[in-house]
């Protein structure tokens, strides 16, 4: 089956399913403030509940270089295998937590578990694929990510119906069964597979210096840093609070609230995605900067939908702000990885994507415990609108200083 001319689809098949649980098992914990405090009193008070969402994203991020260093030196196949067993059976134990001590140390351990993921799961889609499908299978997988932020916000629904130590039961032990599945299904791609790889060509593997040195000395990688970094404010601050932006401006219960914003931004950003994949892939045969230009325009789309985020008060100022929003998130998304390929040889492409990862995962960090205090201080609608103008600033750096010279970069000398 591995040999077969569809398995590099097929992969991209096995880990859209595993992307669908990484974000899925985190984001459902957004959507459950209400049935765990009645338990869990200390998430009653908003900061409180910032916290336990940031404590993630900072080990995450603190975990996602390393990750992607490792990722580039060891079998991908059983990275990713073992990470996706770790974070299901923390997210079942999740289940059976009885303070929020015992809850800040199993987000901690999920933030690290799931930290392993992205980087090698991004890296062996773009050694499967060539420039020509590069961005629509990467867009693709994201679509998983999507999915999992949507279905998440059946958390509080399944909370209401069952107990919210039911739901994370129930999706911890799906996950567990679909990594023995993986096991058995997923592999390293062969020499024939590597997109554009032969035996004289083969990504070889960089010295750990050496590979750093190379990296941080480019000036293009430093601005791929920051406008990653830019846009994962607002990219996290909806994924954690717009269930309650939602719930607050629309007047709605949070089981209604939080199936609502999930399900409009993942059908936004899965449309984004598969038009920004097609978009670009067309685009950069054209002209090497298509990527980078598909890219711009997405990061466009979110500067008006933050504002009316932060401004609009009926149903459908809102919600249209937010499938503005997930379109234009989309397609920036659909173009990280590829846009990193024309810069970044083979065997570095985990690492730069773990260090990216970790910027912007800080950058979600800070955001989420900013708008806690927000909420708290009667301020949050003012911090999504203020957000419009940082992700501005990123799109023109975007398309002053990326100037990529090719497609594909596959030679580190």
């Amino acid at each position: 089956m591995r040999n077969n001319k569809y398995y590099p689809w097929l992969v991209v098949g096995l880990l859209w399913v595993v992307a669908l649980l990484n974000y899925l098992d985190r984001q459902m914990l957004s959507t459950m403030r209400e049935s765990m405090q009645i338990d869990i009193v200390e998430l009653q008070k908003a900061e409180a509940f910032g916290v336990l969402m940031a404590v993630f994203l900072y080990i995450y991020g603190f975990m996602s270089p390393i990750a992607g260093i490792i990722a580039d030196r060891v079998n991908r196949k059983w990275l990713i295998v073992a990470s996706l067993f770790v974070w299901s059976t923390v997210t079942y134990a999740m289940g059976l937590a009885e303070n929020y001590n015992q809850l800040l140390v199993l987000r901690a351990i999920m933030g690290l578990s799931e930290a392993l993921y992205i980087p090698a799961g991004l890296a062996l889609i773009a050694d499967y694929h060539t420039g020509r499908t590069r961005s629509l299978a990467v867009g693709i997988h994201m679509t998983g990510f999507y999915m999992g932020q949507a279905l998440g916000g059946f958390g509080a629904t399944v909370a209401y119906q069952y107990g919210w130590h039911t739901a994370f039961h129930w999706f911890g032990i799906i996950g567990v069964i679909y990594a023995f599945i993986l096991a058995a299904l997923l592999h390293e791609p062969t020499i024939k597979q590597v997109a554009g790889a032969s035996k004289e060509n083969l990504p070889k593997r960089i010295p750990f210096i050496k590979g750093l040195s190379s990296l941080f000395s480019m000036t293009a990688f430093w601005v791929i840093l920051f406008y990653f970094a830019a846009p994962s404010l607002p990219g996290w601050a909806t994924k954690n609070w717009l269930p309650t932006l939602f719930a607050d401006n629309l007047n709605i219960p949070m089981a209604t609230a939080g199936p609502l914003s999930t399900i409009t931004i993942a059908v936004a950003s899965f449309i984004g995605v598969i038009v920004g994949g097609i978009w670009s892939d067309r685009w950069v045969l054209r002209n090497v900067r298509g990527r980078v230009y598909t890219s711009a325009i997405g990061l466009f789309l979110t500067i008006p939908a933050l504002i009316l985020l932060g401004t609009g008060s009926t149903f459908y100022s809102i919600v249209g702000a937010a499938i503005l929003f997930g379109i234009g998130f989309g397609i920036f998304d659909a173009n990280n990885m590829p846009i990193l390929c024309q810069f970044v040889p083979p065997r570095l492409r985990a690492t730069a994507y773990g260090f990216m990862n970790m910027v912007g995962v800080f950058a979600g960090a800070a955001v989420t415990q900013i708008l806690g205090r927000f909420k708290d201080e009667g301020h949050f609608n003012n911090g999504f609108a203020l957000l419009a103008l940082i992700v501005a600033i990123a799109l023109l750096l975007q398309l002053l200083t990326l100037k990529p010279k090719v497609i594909d970069y596959v030679d580190a000398d």
